[in-house]
């Protein structure tokens, strides 16, 4: 499309939750709900219409191994606009992808740095490995190098126990977190056990990851302090197979595995249920392939979620939480364009008919 085309989307315009226009324009690549005089270059678009999703979890640059070179890092977000994924809150990435900020083809990324984790407690190559008396120079270090996110490690396999085990002690983490908020970032850290839990949301934490070891006891402690959740239920569906693989060196570790992938949908359930603020994010990039945000909101709603909230989790809530518009006045228009309403079957996320990013059709 040329600079002075204009894009006519017409059909329902799922602007938020209790807001639906039955059309928009798009003039110089911005959101408009007025028609445009005298536009002669007119393409129209017709369909069912959100804002562009948000996968709250990803890392683009990193692969099973490590940092990744720059090509394989702009198929990793191609693949994620393919999928209508146009903002995208990388959770860690050894790799400096800054430069994909350049790229109008390419989706918006909020990034939280590299990874930081205790010493020899994460997968290799991933992280800073530090021990805590250096915690909160690195999260300064990150705070600065990101997007307004720091990511901790907050438990992993502790081989000396044989299972999962907290990575920091109470004091480290509260200096670190103060240190983030102190240089205007959130934190957010990996936790997929509860042991870590009480003393990261007490500390001052923003967000948690996975949170599988979510109980009765954190749930309402999450809520009364306002910390969200990304639950990553599709990556969360692998538990089964990685405890299979540990089941022989680590018994107590796969079983607890095992207990937290059976939990996992009343887990989330109960988060929303109690008003936790819960996100959908995929955690693609490590082991799980891009481009999966429409099938983990295709999980929240298995979870139990109502489809406005999943779909929320995803759009107009998400987008909110990390502080970039929706399908609002003046901004810039990215969408995604649907055969059908997403609201009677969300699994038409999976399929996008149309992808436009900064007002260009991509997809």
């Amino acid at each position: 499309m040329s600079e002075s085309a204009v894009l006519h989307i017409k059909g329902r315009v799922l602007v938020g939750p209790d807001e639906v226009r039955d059309e928009l324009w798009v003039v110089g690549g911005r959101v408009s709900y007025d028609r445009p005089v005298g536009a002669r270059d007119v393409t129209t678009v017709t369909g069912w219409v959100l804002p562009g999703l948000v996968d709250a979890h990803c890392h683009v640059g990193l692969d099973a191994h490590g940092a990744v070179d720059e090509s394989t890092s702009e198929k990793q977000a191609l693949t994620e606009r393919d999928a209508g994924a146009l903002l995208l809150r990388d959770a860690g990435s050894p790799a400096d992808t800054h430069w994909i900020d350049d790229r109008e083809d390419l989706p918006r990324i909020i990034r939280a740095g590299r990874h930081i984790a205790r010493t020899k407690r994460y997968i290799r190559n991933y992280a800073h490995e530090i021990e805590p008396e250096d915690l909160v120079a690195y999260v300064a270090r990150e705070a600065r190098r990101g997007d307004g996110w720091v990511k901790l490690v907050g438990d992993w396999l502790d081989r000396s126990t044989g299972d999962l085990g907290a990575c920091w002690p109470r004091g480290a983490v509260e200096d670190a977190i103060a240190e983030a908020h102190r240089l205007g970032a959130r934190v957010t850290a990996h936790c997929f056990a509860e042991e870590s839990l009480a003393d990261l949301v007490e500390a001052g934490i923003d967000c948690v990851e996975h949170a599988t070891g979510l109980t009765e006891e954190t749930i309402p402690l999450f809520a009364g302090r306002g910390v969200a959740i990304v639950p990553t239920l599709v990556n969360i569906a692998t538990f089964p197979r990685l405890a299979e693989g540990g089941q022989t060196k680590f018994p107590r570790w796969a079983d607890h595995m095992r207990r937290l992938h059976a939990s996992r949908y009343e887990t989330v359930r109960a988060a929303h249920d109690a008003g936790i603020a819960v996100y959908a994010g995929t955690d693609a990039g490590g082991g799980l392939a891009h481009g999966l945000v429409g099938s983990e909101v295709v999980e929240l709603v298995r979870a139990g979620l109502p489809v406005n909230a999943a779909l929320s989790a995803a759009t107009w809530g998400a987008r909110e939480w990390l502080g970039r518009p929706g399908l609002t006045e003046g901004a810039a228009a990215d969408l995604v364009v649907y055969e059908s309403d997403p609201r009677a079957d969300v699994r038409v996320l999976t399929a996008p008919r149309r992808v436009v990013l900064r007002g260009r059709v991509v997809g």
